[in-house]
């Protein structure tokens, strides 16, 4: 596992914050599930603030992000933000190592 794993990994148990930058934007995300897919190491995040190469929609939105796309990755406390239609179907992560708990 590599070093961010276990920062975003750590976040989900301690349900904290994620602030880190993925294809050159900066991001503010709670991340939810962490694993394996396709034999890549994924992260479901919720995130709620920065920005996004598509937009972010009002209220934040689901990003599904690997892993090693990831940088300057800070975990910090503060507000959980999630959203009503989080499930535990979710299609970014195949093999569950840690997801949060309802």
């Amino acid at each position: 596992m590599s070093d961010i794993y276990d920062i975003v990994r750590r976040a989900i148990v301690d349900r904290h914050q994620i602030l880190a930058t993925y294809q050159d934007h900066h991001r503010e995300m709670c991340p939810h599930v962490i694993g394996i897919k396709d034999g890549r190491q994924q992260a479901l995040f919720f995130q709620f603030a920065g920005s996004s190469s598509r937009g972010l929609p009002l209220g934040g939105g689901w990003r599904c992000l690997p892993v090693d796309g990831l940088s300057n990755v800070v975990s910090q406390p503060g507000d959980w933000h999630t959203s009503a239609d989080y499930s535990r179907l979710q299609t970014c992560v195949e093999i569950v190592d840690v997801e949060v708990g309802h």
